[in-house]
């Protein structure tokens, strides 16, 4: 999916000779703010993209609409209000979570102040869900694979205290018999 934005859709670069250093103060300034500059037409090009998306989602959401105010007219004038199709109420009923799941997201979007911290516009504030559930399972995965080798550990552990035993068991009548 090519998401460009109404305009020309290109870049400019700017090459500017710096009178000093390469490291001196001017030069980590204008390296910041190039740094900078390149952020934000990333996060222009993300902006006209998701544009690109709510529009098709919007034309989508207008047919689907219209779809269904010719469904309720059709039922009204059948007037029986029996529906024996089972299998369109079930993808029905997955269609309506999933624009509910996705009025939401967007409604978050939204919601959000300021993702981005002044002091650093690197570091964003708020963590999605998302980014919460799959660092959870990670963390999870992980918990998991420690304890099973904590068991193999454990077990082999177990295996050498039986070996040991047995060997000094082994030795033992002979310091005995002399």
């Amino acid at each position: 999916m090519a998401c460009r934005p109404s305009g020309s859709g290109s870049y400019t670069v700017v090459i500017i000779p710096l009178k000093t250093s390469l490291y001196s103060l001017d030069a980590l300034r204008f390296y910041l703010w190039i740094k900078r500059m390149k952020e934000l037409e990333k996060e222009k090009d993300a902006l006209w993209c998701g544009l690109d998306i709510l529009e098709r989602t919007r034309l989508w959401y207008l047919q689907r609409l219209e779809e269904n105010r010719v469904r309720q007219d059709t039922e009204s004038r059948k007037g029986s209000g029996i529906c024996c199709e089972d299998a369109p109420e079930a993808q029905a009923c997955l269609l309506r979570s999933r624009i509910q799941r996705v009025n939401g997201s967007l409604g978050s979007v939204m919601s959000e102040p300021n993702v981005m911290s002044s002091s650093n516009p690197s570091i964003p504030e708020a963590v999605t869900d998302s980014d919460i559930r799959w660092h959870n399972t990670v963390l999870t995965q992980e918990v998991s694979d420690r304890n099973h080798q904590i068991s193999l550990l454990e077990m082999e552990k177990e295996a050498l205290l039986e070996q040991l035993e047995e060997l000094h068991t082994c030795r033992l009548p002979t310091h005995l018999s002399t």
